[in-house]
């Protein structure tokens, strides 16, 4: 079961957050979110269809998060997290950590910001486009 958001860089873009990276539905970006990967995101997580919500719920829940750029292409590996709310409508955030509030999509991720190719966080700061895609299993 997945879940596509399109979104594009920004001139702000760092990529430089340890703990967490986060696609949001503004658009702007000031230096100091140096966790935003993508602004002007199509969709946040209060779209998500219910039974994908469900499924990320799950603590055995593996969710694969894609972030596909001018043809570059990282994989995140995370988990569910029962307290999961997907209530967002401005921001979908991956942590590290088991930290959960109602912009978090996954948590335990194997990657923050700071980890993403830098050729793909230069695309970006370029403003190119960014597809998001989230897998659960």
């Amino acid at each position: 079961m997945e879940e596509v958001v399109h979104a594009r860089g920004h001139e702000h873009v760092a990529a430089a957050h340890e703990s967490t990276f986060e696609v949001t539905t503004d658009d702007w970006l000031t230096p100091a979110g140096d966790c935003i990967v993508g602004v002007e995101a199509d969709r946040a997580p209060a779209d998500f269809d219910d039974a994908f919500v469900d499924a990320c719920r799950d603590p055995a829940a593996t969710i694969t998060l894609t972030l596909d750029v001018d043809g570059r292409s990282h994989d995140v590996h995370a988990r569910g997290h029962p307290d999961l709310t997907f209530d967002s409508e401005r921001s979908a955030v991956v942590r590290t950590s088991t930290y959960v509030d109602d912009r978090t999509v996954a948590v335990g991720a194997d990657a923050a910001a700071t980890d993403l190719d830098r050729e793909m966080v230069a695309a970006l700061a370029d403003g190119a486009a960014l597809t998001l895609t989230l897998a659960v299993e």
